[in-house]
């Protein structure tokens, strides 16, 4: 009896605890179950004073302004004051690329000034050598130019000279020929001697009679007359050669004159080029340095 009441209270205790099990396993399931329906339907974020302890208000809550220009920004608010921007630092970056932009600008600037006032120094220096050089040159043409005149003056001068000379003492001889001849003819014509033929005298040929001479016959005329013409022609070829040589002489010095006329116009020319390419040179380096 003892052993059918053991096995049988055995049995209640193992049922028991089997259905004690299963409730706790019920409850919990229920807790899980309920647990899980506050979670997906009962939030605390749901509830309608959660607003007041939620502890991520201010963090959800708007700022006190969204942009410069926020609306809610008014005057007496005082919530934007000079240099409180929200793109402050923003600003302040790219004011400071700006600056930094300036900057390599400036040295960029500064190093092409500089560039470029070394080039123009050195176009300035050479242009100027060769401006000196082009001076040099033009000094020493004209000085050629100068002497070759000189000499040409004291050749022109030494052979009107001799000429001159030469001009006087052909004239000198022709007049003491012309005076030779005068007195030869003069001498010894007809006029002086007469005609021995009409005033042949008695006494001898080499006397006359003075008062049968008639004057010089016909022939001895002509012959007076032919001498005279030959003098005349003489005289006429003489002053023709005369004004030959002095019209060549008169030709040569217009020559020589225009000749002189044109060298002095292309020296002036020259040194009218000279000072177009100087004023040229000098506009362009007041040029670069008024870009400077």
């Amino acid at each position: 009896m003892s052993k059918y009441t053991t096995n049988r209270s055995r049995k209640k205790s193992r049922i028991s605890v089997r259905k004690h099990s299963r409730q706790q396993d019920d409850i919990r399931n229920l807790n899980k179950a309920i647990d899980e329906f506050r979670l997906q339907f009962q939030k605390k974020e749901d509830r309608r004073e959660y607003d007041l302890s939620d502890p991520l208000a201010l963090k959800k809550d708007l700022p006190p302004r969204l942009s410069d220009d926020d609306p809610r920004c008014s005057v007496s608010g005082v919530q934007r004051l000079m240099g409180e921007d929200l793109t402050e630092r923003e600003r302040r970056r790219r004011q400071q690329d700006q600056l930094r932009g300036w900057s390599l600008q400036q040295q960029q600037e500064l190093a092409k000034a500089l560039e470029d006032r070394r080039s123009a120094e050195s176009l300035y220096d050479k242009t100027r050598v060769e401006l000196d050089k082009k001076a040099m040159d033009l000094q020493k043409l004209e000085e050629q130019a100068r002497r070759e005149i000189c000499v040409y003056t004291k050749e022109f001068n030494r052979a009107q000279a001799e000429e001159s000379l030469e001009r006087k003492k052909l004239q000198k001889q022709l007049e003491q020929e012309d005076n030779s001849v005068e007195i030869l003819n003069n001498t010894g014509g007809d006029l002086l001697s007469e005609d021995p033929a009409q005033a042949t005298s008695a006494f001898g040929p080499h006397r006359v009679v003075p008062d049968r001479w008639k004057g010089m016959s016909p022939q001895q005329l002509k012959e007076v007359m032919d001498v005279q013409q030959q003098q005349i022609q003489e005289k006429t070829r003489q002053l023709e050669e005369e004004r030959r040589r002095q019209a060549e002489w008169d030709k040569k010095r217009v020559q020589e004159a225009r000749a002189m006329i044109l060298l002095e116009r292309q020296q002036k020319r020259q040194e009218r080029e000279l000072r177009k390419a100087q004023d040229h040179v000098n506009r362009q380096l007041a040029q670069a340095h008024r870009a400077q």
